[in-house]
């Protein structure tokens, strides 16, 4: 056995299932030592798609991802989605060859460029070390929550390696989904851990509220993941005190909804997430779905209206917060982490405190009063009525040729199943399929938006639908993302995979549009020709349909009747007359 297939047996020994990627000679026989011992190889067409599809697969499937790679650029052609996983703080292990010879065309210095970006670089350098270091890589990536280059210089890849080590040596394999520090768009963050309650800087994890160090154990937990009992003190006071309390979460509560509901239900808590965890609350009649620039009307004056604000697990950066505008100026902000070094980062914080958000929630649950908090049934019936995006009335601006993206969407989301993924990408667009299009949980939605690029949003409905193959997915892309990611149109129609692409096609790069548009700038640098999009999709394999007004969503409805051999694209022409509503609040922040 050579290094490269020792080091692909052991991360398949630890339970990698699914590796993406694009083969080259430099990690030819490492991705085959993969396949060989049982994982799948899904073959991307570009670096940057493949990163990015590993990422998605990862949220939606709570294990690590893998990402194979060439040497040198087949790195670089990944390294947008590289950066997007290390922001999001994905646990994704990226195999690259490496040519060390600084002669090598393919010469770089591969740590100096992921370390950039804030993945973290490691190597094998001998036989004898790569079974180790690929359990190390493995373990880092997993329980860090980091996004780790396991780089493999070509030289060593071919040297002899020792048999496997006996079973049980390594990590095992387990869940990494929504258990670890904040990701909500936020990524690693510097600087102080924010405050905290007084005297809790250090001691014991001790037993709070009847939830101590045996029982978590015993729940599959880490005694490292509970919070201190000082902290979770502080926080229940400010709990039994608040008569308006609202709870954010993010994207490290996604595997705490049975225990922040059961808070909540304690205390009278009102229930939001960011975007990253949009759904994980659907079904509760106090959910107010996601808070920050995405939010409805009634969502922003209930959370402005708070006296007492928890995020957990929830970076609270300017999205989340509308650049702090959402918090209660009169009232107080708590922050709820397992990476102390995120509490505070974004927004000064009342109270800090360093846990597993569920540890923290079932703590908390047998210490405070129960109240009725917020919740009234008046505020009930207007949840109800008012607490979608699609509930809120508006002057439809179709004009025979242009469809309002709001009719689109709404007619889409009455169209399609309700056991969808979706996957959105960036743009002016954006808010339309991120709020009227509804999603049946936390798993429903994949959002790659931590590091805010355009072109990633079909990849990331690849990824999605790996990881989810009983879900509808959904890629809801602008006319700028579509074709910076046109190349994996291939990749759809090869994997059978039935996807509905919605392509929201306003012949330009619509936030420039509309940052620059009003203050007299020449935009021809940002805007485009019509483009037959559909026909590119057809020519690929997909079936495709125009839309330039409601009634002609009935190909859609035609093509849901079956068999869905082929993967749909819309090519919705949509109007584009002012910018979005999410785009004026992100335009405070420029």
């Amino acid at each position: 056995m050579i290094v490269a297939e020792a080091v692909g047996r052991a991360l398949a020994a630890r339970g990698v299932e699914a590796v993406f990627g694009v083969v080259g000679s430099g990690n030819f026989h490492v991705t085959n030592a993969l396949v060989a011992a049982g994982a799948r190889f899904v073959a991307a067409r570009h670096e940057g798609g493949a990163a990015t599809m590993a990422d998605a697969y990862a949220r939606m499937s709570g294990r690590a991802g893998v990402l194979s790679v060439h040497q040198g650029p087949g790195l670089t052609n990944a390294l947008t989605g590289i950066a997007e996983a290390a922001k999001s703080r994905t646990p994704l292990v990226v195999l690259a060859g490496e040519a060390t010879d600084r002669r090598s065309n393919f010469h770089i210095d591969q740590d100096a460029l992921v370390a950039a970006v804030g993945a973290v670089a490691m190597r094998v350098t001998s036989g004898e070390e790569a079974w180790e270091r690929a359990e190390e890589a493995y373990r880092v990536a997993v329980e860090e929550r980091r996004t780790v280059l396991l780089s493999l210089p070509l030289d060593v890849q071919s040297q002899p390696c020792p048999a496997a080590p006996t079973a049980g040596s390594g990590p095992a394999a387990r869940s990494v989904s929504g258990s670890g520090p904040t990701a909500g768009g936020s990524g690693p963050t510097a600087g102080g851990p924010g405050a905290t309650a007084t005297g809790s800087g250090s001691g014991a994890r001790a037993a709070v509220g009847g939830f101590g160090p045996a029982a978590w154990s015993a729940a599959g937990g880490d005694e490292a993941d509970l919070p201190l009992p000082a902290e979770v003190d502080a926080l229940a006071r400010l709990l039994a005190e608040a008569s308006r309390p609202v709870f954010i979460a993010g994207r490290g509560a996604r595997h705490a909804r049975r225990e922040l509901e059961a808070l909540a239900e304690r205390t009278g808590a009102l229930l939001a997430t960011s975007a990253v965890a949009r759904g994980l609350f659907r079904g509760s009649p106090w959910d107010l779905d996601v808070s920050g620039g995405f939010a409805t009307p009634l969502a922003a004056e209930l959370i402005t209206g708070a006296d007492l604000v928890v995020g957990w697990g929830c970076a609270l950066n300017m999205w989340t917060t509308r650049h702090g505008s959402l918090l209660p100026a009169a009232g107080q902000v708590v922050q709820v982490d397992l990476d102390p070094a995120a509490i505070g980062v974004h927004v000064p914080v009342d109270l800090g405190v360093t846990g597993d958000t569920a540890a923290v929630a079932s703590a908390l649950t047998g210490l405070v009063p129960a109240a009725a908090g917020y919740r009234s049934a008046a505020l009930e019936s207007r949840i109800r009525a008012e607490g979608r995006w699609r509930a809120v009335p508006y002057e439809d601006q179709g004009d025979g040729g242009r469809i309002d993206p709001r009719t689109l969407t709404i007619g889409l989301d009455d169209l399609l199943p309700a056991e969808r993924v979706v996957a959105v990408d960036s743009g002016n667009f954006m808010g339309y399929p991120s709020m009227f299009l509804d999603v049946p949980d936390e798993n429903g939605f994949c959002f790659t938006q931590a590091f805010q690029s355009v072109g990633l949003g079909l990849a990331t409905a690849i990824g999605a639908a790996v990881a989810r193959p009983d879900r509808l997915p959904v890629a809801a892309l602008g006319d700028g993302g579509a074709l910076m990611g046109a190349a994996e149109l291939e990749t759809v129609v090869r994997l059978g995979l039935p996807m509905v692409v919605v392509v929201y096609d306003d012949e330009a790069y619509g936030a420039e549009v509309h940052h620059f548009g009003p203050h007299g700038h020449p935009l021809d640098t940002v805007t485009f020709p019509p483009a037959d999009l559909a026909a590119i999709a057809r020519g690929h394999g997909f079936a495709a349909v125009t839309v330039t007004r409601e009634g002609d969503l009935g190909g859609v409805a035609e093509w849901l009747k079956g068999p869905r051999d082929r993967p749909l694209l819309v090519h919705a022409k949509v109007t584009r007359d002012r910018g979005s509503w999410w785009l004026e609040e992100a335009f405070k922040g420029h």
